[in-house]
């Protein structure tokens, strides 16, 4: 068995980490994947020459360098099923108040709501695009991916349109205070999500630590929305509630594009 490390300078988060996985999905010499991606480092374990599994890592311009190849007696991979059941976990609570947040965003007529809630659904696609595709084709596999990433920048264009709307029509006043108690409520299920993360078997292991960073900035855009509503009330203007749906908005497309990028 050959042991072979890239670095990867593009690979900062777990949707760089699937579409590497997707593009060397069928090649029968690759034992195991192991990802470091605070350390932009990917080892290949594979048992024939490299040179296939180089070229297409290059092809995905991440900015893949080959670091170097040794022999390793390694030669059982055992899978983590305390890692998928911790995703789960994770993806299941993103998902619950992706639909949470998008009802009380609709009725409190707040688009920092809204957003939040997109970006919860924009999680649970890169949770669940892995944990859903498992073992399945590579047809498969890109079919969810496209279907996710066009279904995340449909809505953050409906989103985009309706802060615009709202923005040059008539003053439209968020109500403050559902906003304010959802996005509370948001914050704490992120914090649950990130205490389930720190305190899994498998925290060390790289996705767990890229989920984790994921929540965190979860976390701040929860705190953001908070901020957007004592705002509203304070300065009686819907205007930091469209500020801080559009900044969410633009994290949204971002992630959907990422995800589109496992289709290709």
């Amino acid at each position: 068995m050959n042991k072979t490390v890239f670095e990867i300078t593009k690979m900062d988060c777990p949707s760089e980490e699937n579409l590497i996985r997707m593009k060397l999905d069928g090649i029968s010499s690759i034992a195991n994947l192991d990802f470091d991606i605070p350390n932009r480092r990917l080892s290949v374990f594979h048992t024939e020459e490299i040179n296939l599994i180089e070229k297409s890592i290059a092809e995905l311009n991440l900015g893949a360098k080959k670091i170097s190849t040794i022999t390793t007696s390694q030669t059982t991979f055992k899978e983590n099923k305390n890692q998928r059941k911790v995703l789960w976990s994770v993806l299941v609570i993103n998902f619950v108040f992706f639909v949470v947040e998008m009802t009380t965003g609709l009725i409190s007529k707040s688009m920092g709501l809204v957003a939040d809630s997109l970006d919860m659904l924009a999680d649970s696609f890169v949770y669940g695009i892995s944990l859903f595709a498992v073992g399945g084709s590579m047809t498969k596999k890109k079919s969810i991916a496209k279907l996710s990433g066009y279904f995340q920048i449909t809505l953050a264009i409906i989103g985009f349109v309706e802060v615009i709307r709202r923005f040059f029509g008539a003053e439209n006043l968020p109500n403050f205070t559902t906003m304010i108690y959802v996005s509370i409520l948001a914050l704490i299920a992120n914090g649950i999500c990130l205490y389930i993360l720190q305190r899994s078997k498998s925290k060390e292991e790289a996705h767990m630590k890229a989920s984790m960073i994921f929540t965190s900035n979860d976390i701040i855009i929860n705190l953001g929305v908070i901020v957007a509503g004592i705002l509203v009330n304070w300065l009686n203007s819907g205007k930091p509630d469209l500020i801080i749906g559009s900044v969410v908005f633009i994290l949204v497309v971002q992630g959907a594009f990422r995800i589109l990028k496992l289709s290709k």
